[in-house]
């Protein structure tokens, strides 16, 4: 449910040092986690949930869900990747140079998922069963998907769910119209094809074949141009049917970025110039995802 952008990878002398001290393992549980994009997923739902009117104790309960999933889909991700992220000597993973250790971030992974079922349902059953579907879809990449060409559905449908989990816990159980559905599935599968741009040679040597690496750099920044300005086109269009003055500026900045991620000059599109680009894209269809909030209690109510 959340896209994990990596730094740049330094590599190591050496093998990975063993026997982390207290302040490390936390230090390092806490960076296995994927926190930059735990956190970002997190500070979405918490606006989305003030944006549709959600009171404070439900708000918090949601988050606090939101927050556990995506803990555990990131430390998932990091045990799994332990043995190839060794291999490629990622000293920005802390399982990779023994800050912290494998047994302990798959215990934290299992935990956090536990954690996320009753929260998750003390928000009400269809919420909960729509929130751990997202949850389901994170782990799922993790144990399988990353690898095929199928890598971008469970983004899609995580991101897609995230309205529904929210408006689903308000009362009457509303469900988000579908062009709000369909705008947050295209940005959670733009973020999956912008997450791989700044290690895409890398993935490839270490056997991560999903549709953005298939697709190879200029194809993957392509794809996430594109749905980053489809997913634009629809928060503009979709409350009215039509494109506002100031919708059409918004679609004009969108293009715009779009145009710096695939034509720039060939020395920065060897770079992280594209990258910047398209999560700049990202960032502005999460702002609109947000500011049409009002319209997140527009679709039909639960039976």
């Amino acid at each position: 449910m959340r896209p994990t952008t990596d730094e740049e990878r330094p590599r190591l002398a050496g093998p990975a040092v063993p026997g982390p001290s207290h302040g490390q393992a936390v230090v390092g549980l806490l960076k296995a986690s994927h926190p930059m994009p735990a956190t970002a997923v997190t500070v979405l739902a918490a606006l989305l949930a003030a944006a549709c009117g959600l009171d404070l104790v439900s708000s918090a309960v949601a988050v606090a869900a939101v927050a556990a999933g995506q803990l555990s889909i990131g430390w998932c991700n990091d045990r799994l990747d332990v043995r190839r992220d060794r291999a490629a000597g990622r000293r920005d993973k802390p399982l990779a140079t023994g800050a912290a250790r494998p047994d302990t971030v798959g215990t934290a992974a299992g935990a956090a998922l536990l954690v996320c079922v009753p929260l998750s349902l003390g928000c009400g059953l269809p919420a909960g069963a729509v929130h751990l579907a997202g949850v389901a879809a994170g782990w799922t990449y993790n144990l399988w998907l990353k690898r095929t060409v199928l890598s971008w559905l469970p983004y899609a449908v995580a991101f897609g769910l995230l309205p529904a989990f929210l408006t689903l816990s308000l009362p009457g159980r509303p469900w988000p119209p579908l062009w709000l559905t369909a705008a947050a599935a295209l940005l959670g599968t733009g973020a999956h094809f912008a997450n791989v741009l700044p290690d895409i040679e890398d993935d490839l040597a270490g056997g991560v074949r999903g549709l953005p690496q298939r697709l190879g750099r200029r194809g993957a920044t392509a794809t996430a141009v594109l749905l980053a300005l489809a997913s634009c086109v629809l928060l503009t269009a979709g409350p009215t049917g039509r494109v506002s003055p100031a919708g059409a500026g918004l679609v004009g900045v969108t293009l715009a970025l779009g145009a710096v991620a695939l034509a720039g000059p060939p020395g920065l599109l060897r770079g992280r110039v594209p990258f910047a680009a398209v999560v700049a894209m990202a960032g502005l269809d999460a702002a609109l995802l947000v500011l049409s909030g009002g319209a997140l209690t527009g679709g039909r109510t639960w039976p």
